[in-house]
């Protein structure tokens, strides 16, 4: 047979992602403060790009006909969410005698309280030093010279919690000092404030406080020395070597227990950061309402008329590159509408299948999967997926991320439904705050209650919650009530 070229022509189908597509579904898993920040982008990269002012009720003339409305939040009733297919968001009815208002921004507390005070001025206040300048600023007033330079080093390597991490022969080393001034140097940064910072472990930083106290006696001494004893309740054992009876012993426990085992956290470690809820959730006269915050996001428009000005005159490759920047432009517009109807259409499911944790609390909360909310607003589990993450929901009940309302189910004895996983962690966990010190409960003893009020679990998934709450087990936590007294 003879090989030779020739030309095929074949037809198939492929799924194929469009780059437009892609940005989508991007924009679909960004967090308000996340597409914040990226419009931000966008809005120095396009020209035709704008933004309205907080209170424009429309886009003016710059508006082209259906693209050009600034994005405002998409706001919705629930079942409304959920039924609507309509393109055009339907305005919350409110109640304007009955219904309370969130605030979208700080801008909208400023002013004067309906009691008549001011403005809290104190909220404006900077931030705290942290606990490196603090320490920093005490240098110079203990050192100076070589070993101000040596005190700086030490200061930079104690951690957030005030506990020294470093080898001091190696410093010696490397500042080409001898070790006994860098001992003497630390010596004298362990007794800057707050006391007990600059301890190479907690043995050394509760003696450090000890000695402030002026309550380091040699049977304190010896007590710090054996703290693995104390965390084990071993209290026979204590007084024997500590040479000391049952008050003095409870005695030097309750002083112990006054010290600080992490001084530095005090002074706090990174800045922390405020977490913004992306959707508001709150109860109407007709149910419940499922609103987009808009307090971060700008309100974004087309300016058709900078587009117009800027195409007259201009070269064949100008106005193309103007065509490609307003077709974006009109894409962004759009796929931010479509992106917070998306949100709220699931956040609206979300809420119709755990109305009871919002009337009633976490112990109503069913189990709840992607696949189940995405079956009832018809989408894929992946969006659902994409939605869902690093997004949080603000109710009356508190601030709670998207991902909290889809849990396991703990099936119920009877076999007559299933409650949530974290409905069951809301029993454990009240019934380990609210044990008494002499009568822990083990884990078995929590299993046989849960099952006797129609929960169907195992010891293991107890002990797993348990430990995932960050509770330690019954002979740990008889331990500590012994040491609390």
């Amino acid at each position: 047979m003879a090989l030779g070229p020739r030309l095929d022509l074949r037809q198939s189908q492929s799924l194929v992602m469009t780059p437009q597509l892609q940005q989508a579904i991007k924009l679909l898993a960004l967090s308000n403060l996340e597409l914040d920040a990226y419009l931000a982008e966008a809005l120095e990269g396009n020209p035709l790009l704008d933004t309205a002012a907080p209170d424009s009720e429309a886009a003016g003339d710059d508006a082209p006909e259906g693209e050009a409305a600034p994005v405002e939040a998409a706001s919705l009733d629930a079942d409304q969410a959920l039924s609507s297919d309509s393109a055009a968001a339907a305005d919350l009815d409110v109640d304007l005698t009955a219904e309370s208002f969130h605030h979208d921004s700080a801008s909208d507390s400023v002013g004067l309280s309906g009691d008549g005070e001011g403005i809290d001025f104190d909220s404006f206040a900077g931030e705290a030093d942290s606990l490196y300048e603090h320490l920093l600023a005490q240098v110079g007033e203990r050192f100076s010279g070589l070993e101000a330079l040596i005190a700086e080093q030490l200061v930079a390597m104690i951690d957030e919690a005030g506990y020294l991490r470093a080898d001091l022969s190696d410093l010696a080393q490397r500042l080409g000092v001898p070790l006994a001034l860098v001992e003497s140097v630390l010596a004298g940064v362990q007794l800057f404030d707050p006391s007990g910072v600059g301890g190479r472990d907690l043995a050394e930083c509760i003696a450090i406080q000890a000695r402030e106290a002026d309550r380091y006696d040699p049977a304190m001494a010896t007590m710090i020395a054996h703290l693995d004893l104390v965390a084990k309740g071993a209290f026979p054992q204590l007084k024997r070597i500590c040479g000391v009876d049952d008050e003095d012993l409870a005695d030097m426990i309750r002083e112990l227990r006054g010290y600080d085992p992490k001084p530095g956290l005090r002074f706090g470690g990174s800045p922390t950061q405020a977490v913004v809820p992306d959707l508001y959730v709150r109860q109407t006269a007709k149910g419940w309402a499922v609103e987009i915050n808009s307090g971060t996001l700008p309100r974004l428009l087309v300016n058709r008329r900078y587009y117009s000005e800027l195409a007259a005159g201009a070269a064949a490759k100008s106005k193309a590159w103007l065509s490609e920047q307003l077709a974006g432009a009109n894409w962004l517009v759009r796929a931010l509408d479509q992106r917070q109807r998306t949100i709220v259409k699931v956040a609206s499911a979300i809420v119709k299948q755990q109305e009871g944790f919002f009337l009633h609390g976490v112990a109503h909360m069913r189990p709840l999967t992607l696949r189940q909310v995405a079956e009832e607003i018809g989408m894929h589990e992946s969006t659902v997926s994409r939605v869902t993450s690093n997004k949080y929901l603000s109710c009356a009940r508190g601030l709670f991320e998207l991902k909290y309302f889809f849990s396991s189910g703990i099936s119920a004895v009877e076999g007559d439904g299933a409650v949530s996983a974290e409905a069951v962690k809301a029993r454990i966990r009240a019934m380990i705050e609210g044990e008494d010190a002499k009568a822990i409960l083990s884990d078995e003893t929590i299993a046989q209650r849960l099952s006797a009020e129609g929960h169907d679990i195992a010891r293991r998934t107890v002990v797993k919650y348990r430990e995932a709450m960050g509770y330690g087990s019954s002979v740990q936590r008889r331990r500590q009530k012994a040491l609390a007294g």
